[in-house]
């Protein structure tokens, strides 16, 4: 299956992915958790214990608003999850666009008085 992997501080990347557990646990580098965030059938796949395992921030999941809610740490992938189906897809390319976009810039997190302060990444 076609999938768009987002890792810290790298631009997102198309791959190709058999859909097996054990392929979507090597991404992720360990237990898998699907996110179901958007308004259309995708998931975003990470390390269900990217936090509690101090993963690198990845990227920041943000509202309607564009104000981050939550961090991503560690390696994740993006994938179709048909309403219809308990099995992950492919994306469409249209998808594989929207989300390129979407994700393309790295970040790099601060705290600063209980607000999340959030920068893009220069990287070439």
């Amino acid at each position: 299956m076609q999938v768009l992997v987002v890792e810290p501080e790298r631009r997102p990347e198309v791959r190709e992915i058999n859909d097996s557990l054990s392929a979507m646990q090597e991404i992720v580098g360990g237990l898998i958790q699907p996110i179901y965030l958007f308004d259309e059938p995708v998931a975003l796949v990470c390390n269900d214990e990217g936090k509690l395992l101090d993963l690198p921030a990845n990227r920041g999941l943000r509202n309607k608003d564009g104000q981050i809610y939550d961090i991503v740490c560690g390696t994740f992938f993006l994938c179709g999850a048909p309403p219809d189906s308990d099995h992950l897809t492919s994306l469409t390319p249209e998808q594989i666009q929207r989300y390129q976009e979407r994700f393309y810039a790295p970040e790099m997190f601060w705290g600063l008085d209980g607000h999340i302060v959030c920068l893009p990444l220069e990287i070439d």
